[in-house]
């Protein structure tokens, strides 16, 4: 197949790349390089499979129009995978706009191109933030999502409601992915896990925010690129049984659907930390702090859904995955 990748340099579009070259697709990805985190370290990334000759890289901004116009009439994709974005739940207190303009406006233009290209297949990332307010764990596709709390996920939500819509004006198969805290080599720089590391190993305090006592549903990347390609390969249906006298947020008339992505086992903050301390060998100095604002206190996903679907479950343990991501970090920053 040919596939596009927006958000191709990140952290899970770079390793899909990989992944979708190593099985004989051709790839092209695309990503505008920002200097939201390090741009050296998506370059690298990037690196990776650049000589690969199933792979064209373009440096582009999703929100560009006639670009992305451009691109989708000169390649003429069969599947699109969606993960570019304006990620982030604090900064998105900050800078609310590159959210819109990322996240809706760039996102609109993949619709568009997907419209008007017949491509047979777009997969996007959506997010467990869209939870938002819930607090019935573990979180299931099937719950009402309303009520987010910050305007990136607010933006998640939005993006499924569009691919709905495009799914069912035009017939574009849609799979919406909600990831849960992904976290593994060659990960982002923003996120607890580099973040954490990199002070400890330089002597400096780590903020734990909600006092450690935040459950997450951390998920290895490789678990979240195999849900990925799994979900990419199976086109979704029409629900024959779908009512809107009962809706099922998942399904639809329509060919669309929406699944969570988790590791089915949510772990304690603490414990995650004493993990990482464990596989650096080092203590860390803790700045216990309240929860920030846009934060939610729990993520769980359940993952029925992706197991009855695709026979693929997320498995790897904290324990596993982040040693592994020690080992990359001390082998990329030679510490």
């Amino acid at each position: 197949m040919k596939i596009l990748i927006t958000g191709a340099a990140g952290f899970i579009g770079s390793q899909l790349a990989g992944r979708l070259l190593e099985r004989g697709d051709e790839v092209v990805g695309i990503d505008n390089l920002n200097d939201y985190y390090d741009p050296e370290l998506k370059k690298a990334r990037l690196a990776r499979t650049q000589d690969h000759p199933g792979f064209t890289a373009l440096n582009v901004n999703i929100e560009d129009r006639p670009v992305m116009a451009e691109i989708f009439a000169t390649h003429k994709f069969d599947g699109v995978v969606n993960l570019a974005a304006q990620a982030g739940v604090r900064y998105s207190l900050e800078n609310p706009h590159a959210y819109i303009d990322t996240n809706i406006v760039g996102f609109m233009n993949v619709l568009e191109g997907c419209r008007h290209n017949e491509v047979k297949h777009l997969v996007y990332a959506s997010s467990s933030s869209v939870y938002g307010s819930n607090t019935k764990m573990p979180f299931s596709v099937h719950d009402n999502v309303d009520h987010p709390v910050s305007i990136y996920a607010a933006t998640k939500k939005a993006n499924e409601l569009m691919a709905h819509t495009y799914s069912h004006l035009y017939r574009l198969p849609t799979t919406g992915l909600r990831f849960f805290t992904v976290y593994g080599p060659w990960g982002r720089p923003d996120m607890a896990l580099f973040l954490f590391t990199r002070k400890i190993l330089a002597g400096e305090p780590i903020d734990v925010f909600n006092y450690g006592k935040h459950r997450r549903d951390f998920t290895y990347i490789d678990d979240i690129v195999e849900g990925v390609i799994r979900t990419l390969d199976r086109i979704p249906q029409p629900n024959p049984n779908w009512t809107g006298d009962n809706p099922d947020s998942a399904t639809s008339t329509a060919p669309f659907r929406i699944y969570n992505i988790g590791n089915n086992q949510p772990i304690e903050l603490m414990h995650y930390i004493e993990v990482l301390e464990k596989c650096l060998g080092k203590k860390a100095e803790k700045n216990l702090l309240p929860l920030q604002p846009g934060d939610v206190p729990d993520t769980y996903a359940d993952v029925q859904d992706l197991v009855l679907d695709t026979g693929y479950k997320p498995d790897t343990s904290v324990e596993d995955g982040v040693a592994r991501f020690v080992d990359w970090y001390r082998d990329y920053y030679q510490q």
